[in-house]
């Protein structure tokens, strides 16, 4: 009851768009050419081990659809579910784990954890994760691995000693080519120092990846649920792209979440290439920040 309310008193403006009124949201699955339900896309994870949502970090009802999501995945596979999160970085891990175990207070957690600064966005899941002992990953490189990255290029990794590796992938990490590299240079413009903020890109897409690869690989017949930003996902690009080379047994779906003007009347088809998923959510609602 007390999770209930805390989730009430934090989210009343999602909560009455949202779940009193669905039709703020809209989910099609590409496959069945059809809008869904959540409930349906939670059966469908029978089948597969990781579900990728992949975000506007600063969308409202997609932030109250994931706290749904990771509810709904751990009422169906309970004690085996998992979440996992661009939003903390490995280094953290045993601060994360520390607060999910209750030994330390929410105010260390959210310092010493690095945690976003708009992580009122992501406390709902965190709190419930905390109530319903599931476990959380964080998954990104720390900043300090991303500045070396872009200052120096991914061979500024093979500097860093042993005790630092840890926290990465293995190297050498490869450069993305393709699609998803000109998606990239497309978002960039053309900017002078673009290959090394791609390297960088290519870092976090690695690290993620493998973060989940590891668990998985620890933890059999979890499921998997990873919030990122959608670049790193949609298409099936990025991070999920590199999750498939380090485990290509996994069975992935994805989302790709994002408010959009067309919400009245989507063009599906414009969007099948972004994800097993798209759900779009209503743009007159106002933006966490």
């Amino acid at each position: 009851m007390k999770f209930s309310l805390f989730i009430i008193g934090l989210f009343i403006p999602a909560i009455l768009l949202a779940q009193h009124n669905s039709n703020n949201y809209k989910i099609f699955d590409v496959k069945k050419h059809k809008t869904i339900s959540l409930d349906e896309m939670i059966t469908d994870m029978n089948k597969a081990d990781v579900l990728f949502y992949g975000e506007d970090h600063n969308d409202s009802i997609g932030h109250y659809l994931e706290a749904e999501i990771l509810k709904k995945l751990n009422e169906k596979y309970p004690k085996k579910t998992a979440l996992s999160l661009e939003m903390f970085h490995t280094d953290t891990q045993p601060v994360v784990n520390e607060y999910l175990a209750g030994l330390i207070s929410e105010k260390n957690f959210i310092k010493e954890g690095r945690a976003w600064p708009n992580y009122k966005d992501y406390r709902p899941l965190i709190e419930y994760a905390k109530e319903n002992k599931i476990e959380v990953i964080g998954a990104n490189a720390a900043t300090r691995y991303s500045n070396a990255v872009t200052k120096d290029g991914l061979e500024a990794l093979k500097s860093f000693p042993k005790t630092s590796l840890a926290f990465l992938p293995p190297l050498p990490i490869d450069t993305a080519t393709g699609r998803y590299n000109e998606k990239f240079s497309e978002t960039m413009g053309g900017h002078m120092g673009a290959m090394k903020i791609y390297q960088t890109q290519n870092l976090w897409d690695a690290t993620m990846a493998w973060s989940i690869a590891k668990f998985v690989k620890e933890h059999s017949g979890f499921k998997v649920f990873q919030l990122n930003g959608r670049f790193h996902s949609d298409e099936k690009l990025g991070t999920l792209a590199k999750l498939q080379k380090y485990a290509p047994k996994l069975q992935i779906l994805n989302i790709s979440s994002f408010s959009d003007e067309s919400f009245d009347n989507p063009d599906w088809e414009k969007f099948k290439n972004l994800g097993d998923y798209i759900i779009i959510t209503n743009p007159k609602i106002k933006r966490s920040f």
